[in-house]
């Protein structure tokens, strides 16, 4: 459905920010891109989305194709109308409005209401804690319900490719927990691709059937999350190791990290 091949962004036709980056997604399938702070993975999202230019960056190399069309020849509003949608980090919801005019305002223009009706029927569905606050002005909504309201909105223009941008941002752990677990439901029951950007990755390969794992703007790694999560040094830098820091090691990270070799 989704492939990048050798993608490189810059900005202010200076900075490189990601260089030779290549991923698939397959239709229906749920995908993690891992990293750390400044990996290049909100860069990556941006890239496919169509987001790069207000922040003054550029595709200056690679192909992006999106279910055999060129996504690069298309602007933002263009990539939405044929199925890529992106929840931005951080939520970005209309806390001035209630979270029903919040999924309406998604809605697309010349639709049916009964189309508008059973898309947001669906959506409070997956979200049942929404109908709580449904005329209650979103910004007074707590973190976690706003992040419920923001995916929920982005299923309301029907995606093909839903990508999540560190949904985990600021949670507790229970509630990751439980928005993880409504991801895969709603990738499950509604056949859309997911692909989720994330720093917590304990969290991301439990739900997620892939993984590619991305430091300094490159791919260094990538399997099935089964297997990533067997990796002694995927387990040692990302998923917390053995809880105890040999100090010794910690000097030799990087000789450690074997996919660099």
């Amino acid at each position: 459905m989704l492939s990048l091949s050798n993608v490189e962004v810059v900005y202010d036709k200076v900075f490189l920010a990601i260089r030779g980056v290549s991923l698939t997604v397959e239709p229906g399938g749920m995908v993690a891109l891992l990293g750390a702070n400044g990996a290049g993975k909100s860069t990556t999202l941006k890239a496919i989305s169509g987001l790069l230019a207000p922040e003054r960056g550029l595709v200056t190399r690679g192909e992006i194709s999106f279910q055999g069309q060129d996504l690069l020849a298309l602007g933002a509003a263009q990539r939405v109308r044929s199925g890529v949608v992106q929840v931005m980090e951080g939520r970005r919801i209309f806390g001035h409005l209630t979270p029903d005019d919040n999924l309406r305002a998604a809605f697309r223009s010349g639709g049916s209401r009964s189309e508008l009706n059973r898309l947001r029927e669906q959506v409070y569905a997956f979200f049942p804690r929404l109908t709580q606050f449904a005329h209650t002005k979103a910004g007074y909504l707590s973190g976690g319900e706003q992040q419920m309201l923001a995916i929920g909105r982005a299923l309301m223009t029907e995606p093909s490719l839903l990508m999540l941008d560190e949904p985990s941002l600021g949670l507790s752990p229970r509630l990751v927990q439980e928005i993880f677990a409504i991801i895969r439901h709603i990738n499950v029951e509604t056949k859309t691709s997911i692909l989720l950007v994330e720093q917590n990755a304990t969290a991301a390969l439990e739900i997620v059937d892939h993984a590619y794992l991305i430091e300094n703007g490159q791919i260094v790694m990538n399997g099935e999350a089964s297997v990533l999560r067997q990796n002694p040094d995927v387990k040692e830098f990302y998923l917390g190791g053995s809880g105890q820091v040999d100090y010794h090691n910690v000097k030799h990270y990087r000789r450690r990290k074997r996919w660099l070799a």
